[in-house]
């Protein structure tokens, strides 16, 4: 089989293309330019795709025997990931960058561009594993090591894509099992820190980096009853659940921290309140893709749901649910999508609807945020949080 192996310069996609070739595999490795600025240094396990990174894959490469090209995929990684931050961020969501990454570049851009090549499948470092159904159609996996697993990163893959994707390193025991291959292999990276963060705001500071690209003005911060308690310097730049950085001037009457219960950029206000109204148990998603068939059995009920586990941050727990389906949703005016609880209400894209219900309430649920649904090990699909209710709190 004829392999394009993806590699970012790091140990996971290092040893995921070292076990291409051994599988016996046709490889050629290649490293996707994001950066828009091709000399930009790493700092530290701060941001990736730099230019210390694509020398990395590119001694690697060299290593292993195999052609290496580097394809700039600046432009499309600015458009349809930083841009899209950007924009999600000034209509008051949070979104999920490593998401829109895995969805528009690694498993679209570059798949289609490797399926044009004669490419017949493209490998990655990701910790994930793709297993036959019954019926042999591919179904998608959490990684043998729980603590490093991408699954929930990787639910944005459709079964077209899934098709073509190979994880050499998802059954790995362990990531120290990974590094300890990597040294045996002689790989410079085996002791290459992991990169954290996102990957095009290299020294963490989000609020810094989204001032200099969305226009700030000042507005009122407000509890539940619209009492102002303070002033931000710009609503765009808060998320659902943050407790720093509010500088509220009055404490709360209980002398307890306040949260950050919903942002408004319309009205440029932000609104705080006790931890207890954070908790929600009912979640509605839209931009609906499954990781394979959609389950048969579900149905447009909670009663004839199915039951599944859902996670909503890539390193959370996944918590017990009950899933079902919404009506398919056309193009409506944010005026007209009615909401179900502090999150603001915004215009929703057409598409299938997925609604969740948890046996425990979860926290800090941001619209924007991403809903991974899975059954066992097994990821069944994804949507994007676009509202969240408790049901106590509006009964």
């Amino acid at each position: 089989m004829k392999v394009l192996a993806a590699m970012s310069g790091g140990v996971d996609s290092a040893v995921a293309a070292a076990r291409a070739v051994d599988a016996g595999h046709e490889v050629v490795g290649v490293h996707l330019a994001l950066s828009r600025m091709p000399g930009t240094l790493r700092t530290g396990s701060r941001g990736c795709c730099t230019i210390e990174d694509s020398r990395d894959a590119h001694m690697v490469a060299g290593l292993l025997g195999i052609p290496f090209y580097v394809w700039d995929f600046s432009e499309r990684f600015k458009e349809d990931v930083v841009d899209d931050f950007i924009a999600e961020y000034a209509n008051g969501r949070t979104p999920n960058p490593c998401m829109r990454c895995n969805e528009k570049i690694k498993f679209a851009a570059l798949l289609d561009r490797a399926i044009a090549l004669g490419f017949d499948a493209v490998a990655t470092g990701h910790y994930a594993e793709i297993r036959p159904s019954a019926e042999g159609t591919p179904e998608l996996h959490r990684g043998a090591d729980l603590n490093k697993d991408q699954s929930y990163v990787l639910g944005v893959l459709t079964p077209d894509q899934l098709d073509h994707c190979l994880f050499p390193i998802g059954a790995s025991a362990s990531k120290a099992d990974v590094r300890a291959e990597a040294t045996r292999r002689g790989f410079p990276v085996a002791d290459k820190p992991d990169s954290y963060d996102i990957c095009f705001i290299p020294d963490g500071d989000t609020k810094a980096w989204l001032s200099d690209k969305i226009p700030m003005r000042p507005g009122l911060i407000q509890d539940e009853a619209g009492e102002a308690l303070g002033e931000h310097d710009g609503a765009m730049t808060f998320t659902v659940g943050q407790r720093k950085g509010l500088r509220i001037e009055r404490p709360a009457a209980d002398g307890r921290p306040r949260y950050v219960l919903g942002v408004d950029p319309q009205e440029n206000t932000v609104t705080v309140g006790p931890q207890e109204a954070l908790a929600v148990d009912e979640l509605e998603g839209i931009r609906t893709t499954w990781a394979g068939p959609a389950p048969a059995d579900m149905g447009r009920s909670e009663e004839a749901g199915i039951d599944c586990e859902v996670q909503i941050r890539a390193h959370s727990d996944p918590v017990p649910a009950r899933a079902w389906l919404g009506e398919v949703r056309t193009e409506v005016p944010a005026a007209e999508a009615a909401p179900l609880g502090p999150v603001v209400p915004r215009p929703r894209p057409a598409g299938q609807v997925l609604r969740v219900a948890v046996e425990e309430p979860l926290h800090g649920v941001a619209p924007g945020q991403t809903m991974v649904i899975y059954r066992g090990t097994r990821v069944l699909g994804q949507a994007t949080i676009d509202v969240s209710r408790s049901r106590a709190r509006a009964s």
